[in-house]
């Protein structure tokens, strides 16, 4: 789709001067069953024509991601490379938001949105080489609030156990940094004099992205798997109360009030699981959804 078409109505102006859909307005397209008559061209139902607008919406914020160093550092002001691309593809921000691409990156993303290149953003941060997060072992108190943080699980740790940085999956995104209760983390650089796209391969990119996406799906798993388990257990405390014989009146009430708190942490845990999907539906939906409504802003937010 080219860059700066505007309201779905150019984009069905477009198509229908390209002959896509020339079969479904043409007055002058011969009457069907006509002797003689070249034979109509397809015509293509509207859902067919959204699908193929839509489909080349979604290359634009895809192509944006792909340019995006994938570090989840939300210097951007977005929570991640993904909503920041959208942001970009719908023009809803500027390209020249993230300190880690640095001025690079900066280009890369104005070529792909067909803009003219701007200075970083001062407001997000400077370009400076790649740091990789340190943890003062002597002084870590096993928190785990630094592995919570982390958007690729970079740290290797548990409660109350001793935690450390694992370098080469390391981004430097320092969101690890600000919830550590001792301080015992420190951004060290390791690029040298290097900053930006020199100091961060594709390669690097794409093995932090896909470590990105897979600590999502992990997190979705054990809430899921958590969740089975308290719908399971309170599942069991219900059959064992109804099979519970009441002697009396006041036990019956007993039994009656415990049913009812049990039935109504059964219907909040099934309403959760349910909002649950939908959050993690909507995402999905979001990744893919029409992110070229207009042609992306050259100014910042």
């Amino acid at each position: 789709m080219p860059f700066g078409w505007g309201r779905p109505s150019h984009w069905f102006c477009a198509i229908a001067k390209s002959g896509i859909i020339r079969a479904a307005h043409s007055p002058q397209r011969p009457a069907r069953g006509f002797a003689g008559s070249p034979p109509s061209p397809p015509i293509f139902p509207l859902p067919a024509i959204l699908a193929v607008v839509v489909s080349s919406a979604h290359t634009l914020a895809d192509r944006l991601e792909a340019l995006l160093p994938q570090t989840q550092c939300t210097k951007c002001g977005f929570n991640g490379c993904r909503p920041y691309a959208e942001a970009m593809a719908g023009g809803e921000a500027a390209c020249n938001r993230c300190p880690p691409g640095g001025a690079e990156g900066i280009r890369r993303l104005s070529a792909a949105l067909g803009t003219e290149p701007l200075p970083l953003d001062a407001e997000r941060g400077v370009e400076q080489p790649r740091a990789v997060a340190r943890i003062d072992e002597s002084l870590c108190i096993g928190c785990t609030l630094c592995i919570q943080a982390c958007p690729v699980d970079a740290i290797a740790g548990a409660a109350k156990q001793m935690h450390t940085i694992i370098a080469d999956l390391c981004t430097g995104c320092d969101l690890c940094v600000p919830p550590c209760p001792v301080d015992c983390i420190d951004m060290v650089p390791v690029t040298g004099e290097r900053t930006g796209w020199a100091a961060w391969t594709q390669e690097q990119a794409d093995a932090a992205h896909a470590r990105y996406l897979a600590r999502k799906q992990r997190l979705v798993r054990e809430r899921e798997e958590n969740d089975a388990r308290l719908a399971a257990k309170a599942a069991a405390k219900l059959q064992a109360l109804q099979a519970e014989a009441a002697e009396s009146d006041a036990e019956r009430a007993a039994q009656e009030r415990k049913r009812a708190i049990i039935q109504a942490a059964i219907e909040r845990a099934r309403q959760k699981q349910q909002a649950a999907r939908s959050s993690t539906a909507a995402q999905d939906i979001g990744n893919t959804g029409d992110n070229n409504n207009d042609k992306p802003k050259q100014s910042g937010q």
